[in-house]
């Protein structure tokens, strides 16, 4: 038994469950949303893995997972008979223990661990892994103090990009924090103190490269941002369906750095965004350990579904 954890609008785990189909695999996709509707037992006298989760009419022992894919898990929602908010994030708070708890007892089985997720999602320590690992890296500072910043921007062009939290959210919408040319006196000293951010020399691009790493194979495909003006920055900004894609050959050493890296960080997958300058160099600007991929694979044909399932198979195997 293949396990997707995954939320129900997650329309990219919809590509794995569709491949998964076709070569008739069995398999489980667990919204996680929906976890707080589950009968979940546990004891420790069986065993540290013997979990069993009844949702949907369905009962699965996870003990009997072979394989597992960390998605794009919801967070578990409570029930409307709990009343207040204090007993309503006390509930919160419970059942996602619960998940963790559980999740974590299929340990070796994942393609990638939650926990190994975690920790790869340091952007300081990308940043150092990849240059150890020989990726050339734009001059970076992380920093809150004006002084270093003022710097470091008198030295040469430079763009701002959040440390980890790339989406800010409230009741009633949401914003995200592309990466941002910096121009002297912006941000302000004030607004710089308030929380640190990542600061790095400004590269003149050709355009952007995205490649997704499963197991052993690299897929890249250049994103051709500088096409827009909006998009020269961060190739997210806008809603600019006519950006080109296409598929894109890495040079071997560039594609060994990318396996290399993700294996590094104890992961079989992850969606690497590297940067090719004007005069043919290849820049790392980050790793996503739980990155999406969906779109790439439409746009270019890629087969990145039929790999993560070829891998999630050799993980079953073993």
């Amino acid at each position: 038994m293949i396990l997707i954890v995954t939320s129900e609008h997650d329309l990219t785990a919809d590509y794995v469950i569709l491949e998964l189909r076709r070569r008739n695999l069995r398999h489980l996709r667990l919204n996680t949303e929906n976890f707080s509707q589950a009968k979940v037992h546990f004891s420790p006298q069986a065993g540290e893995q013997c979990w069993t989760i009844s949702l949907d009419n369905e009962t699965i022992d996870l003990s009997t997972i072979k394989a597992a894919y960390f998605r794009r898990p919801g967070d578990p929602v409570i029930s409307p008979k709990v009343i207040g908010d204090a007993e309503r994030r006390y509930c919160y708070l419970e059942w996602r223990e619960l998940l963790s708890a559980a999740l974590s007892s299929i340990g070796l089985r994942w393609l990638n661990s939650p926990l190994a997720i975690l920790s790869a999602e340091s952007k300081p320590r990308q940043l150092a892994m990849a240059i150890r690992l020989g990726f050339r890296v734009p001059e970076t500072i992380v920093t809150n103090s004006a002084g270093y910043l003022i710097k470091f921007l008198q030295e040469g062009p430079a763009v701002a990009k959040p440390l980890r939290m790339s989406l800010l959210e409230d009741r009633d919408s949401e914003r995200v924090i592309f990466t941002t040319r910096l121009s002297p006196g912006d941000p302000s000293p004030e607004s710089i103190s308030v929380a640190p951010l990542i600061i790095q020399r400004e590269i003149a691009k050709k355009f952007d490269i995205r490649v997704t790493v499963v197991g052993e194979i690299a897929f890249a495909a250049e994103i051709q941002s500088q096409d827009n003006e909006e998009t020269q920055t961060d190739w997210r900004r806008g809603n600019h369906a006519e950006l080109v894609h296409r598929t894109h050959e890495l040079p071997g050493d560039i594609y060994k750095r990318c396996v290399s890296l993700t294996r590094e960080f104890g992961l079989k997958f992850s969606a690497i965004d590297l940067v090719l300058d004007r005069m043919g160099t290849y820049w790392f600007l980050e790793i996503n350990p739980n990155g999406q991929w969906a779109w790439i694979q439409n746009r270019t044909g890629l087969p990145i579904a039929q790999a993560i399932v070829d891998e999630l198979e050799k993980i079953s195997a073993s």
